[in-house]
């Protein structure tokens, strides 16, 4: 499927049949000691297996698989499940080798560090992988110097967020190979709490997902080696959480970067948790739920944008529009839901499954930087129109999420 995903309803039997076998492993990962066992209790062939879980899931069965199994882990070991091995062979994990490898690789910490997290104070390690770029993450956080949420002093990211109704500041300091993170209030640091600082550590750091097999898929095509050689190694920066994306897209819909952040900081100021300093937290849906469309329009929210927005916060606050439950399942699943909201078309929804959910093969069609980078890599003398970047676009699935990003960032600016 080379063009992006289309709209698909919610009946798609296909996509219903992958999140059925996708909830079922995620519950109990440990059932499945192999991929061939996740076919067989799906009724499918491997090929077929693995064309669904491309198409629906934009990954492979066997990533899947291992980010299932981490994920289980961590949630044994924040809950003192016995030794840390233990937690991973209950896991699914072949061996206690397989086990700590993956887990460091996608955590950045050993199990048994993980399971001392909040028993060893309000602060920990991680480990970067080699080839870190941390000048680009802390480029792209720092990407708004005026901003209320976040704020970059030399290597050291501060970013306030509300986590377990706590206005929390995050303390994120890069030392060489290692980042060192710190939490105010510290009383806060029990282990589940720590354990959620970690999760939305990782994903801002964009640690959860490598960026080789991308590399690889490209080596030797001439036509993209030079796009991804200046900048091996990049990978992409999520948002805290995927509430914070959706507002995000929804802001900058239809505006130049400049004016979304202005409009981003009035919303922060308006109904943002005050954390530290002139910090202050991103606004929760509950709190933008709470406004009149109107209450915006002083802001210079268009009438459009007002009602997007609050709307988009009322269904998440009602859970009509479960956006943090989105990355769990299929990515066609979450094109659908978002899709369906007003206000919400197919750019919205490809940045929010991009930098929200972290899904790896999405188009923001109608991207004005992906536009123009796309006719600076091609040679072209105009700007290509939607039709014409689906095509484009084409031969890096399966892994267009990334390459969009690299594209982003071959205009020599921050990608938004």
């Amino acid at each position: 499927m080379n063009q992006p995903t289309a709209k698909i309803h919610r009946e798609d039997p296909e996509r219903a049949l992958l999140e059925k076998l996708i909830s079922r492993v995620r519950m109990n990962p440990g059932e499945f000691r192999t991929v061939g066992a996740m076919a067989a209790a799906s009724g499918m062939g491997l090929e077929r297996l693995g064309e669904l879980f491309r198409v629906h899931a934009h990954c492979l069965p066997e990533v899947f698989l291992e980010q299932a199994r981490v994920i289980c882990a961590c949630k044994r070991l924040l809950n003192h499940f016995g030794p840390a091995a233990q937690a991973g062979e209950s896991c699914g994990f072949p061996s206690p080798a397989a086990f700590n490898a993956s887990f460091h690789r996608l955590t950045g910490m050993t199990p048994g560090k993980y399971q001392s997290l909040g028993r060893e104070g309000a602060s920990f390690i991680l480990d970067l992988p080699p080839g870190y770029r941390q000048e680009d993450v802390l480029a792209y956080h720092g990407r708004d110097p005026l901003s209320l949420s976040e704020r970059v002093e030399g290597s050291t990211l501060f970013k306030a967020i509300r986590l377990e109704d706590t206005d929390t500041l995050l303390e994120i300091e890069f030392r060489g190979r290692a980042v060192r993170v710190r939490i105010r209030p510290a009383e806060k640091a029990d282990p589940i709490f720590m354990g959620k600082v970690h999760h939305r550590v990782v994903r801002m750091l964009g640690l959860a997902t490598d960026p080789a097999p991308f590399e690889g898929f490209l080596a030797g095509d001439p036509r993209f080696q030079a796009l991804v050689e200046a900048r091996r190694g990049l990978r992409i920066p999520l948002t805290a959480d995927v509430w914070e994306s959706l507002v995000w897209a929804i802001l900058g819909q239809q505006v130049n970067l400049a004016f979304a952040y202005t409009l981003r900081r009035r919303l922060t100021d308006l109904c943002g948790g005050a954390v530290s300093g002139d910090l202050k937290a991103h606004p929760t849906p509950r709190a933008v739920a709470a406004l009149d469309p109107a209450d915006l329009g002083p802001l210079q929210f268009s009438r459009s944008k007002a009602q997007y927005v609050v709307e988009a916060a009322r269904a998440v606050a009602a859970g009509e529009l479960p956006v943090e439950a989105l990355p769990a399942g299929a990515a066609t699943s979450a094109e659908a839901r978002l899709s369906a909201r007003r206000g919400i078309g197919p750019w919205t929804t490809h940045y929010v499954m991009m930098r929200g959910c972290g899904f790896g093969d999405c188009v923001p069609l109608g991207d004005a930087g992906l536009t123009a980078a796309l006719q600076r890599h091609f040679g072209l003398d105009h700007r290509p129109d939607a039709r014409e970047t689906a095509r484009l676009m084409a031969p890096f699935a399966p892994h267009r999420s990334l390459a969009t990003f690299h594209l982003w960032a071959s205009l020599k600016g921050v990608p938004a």
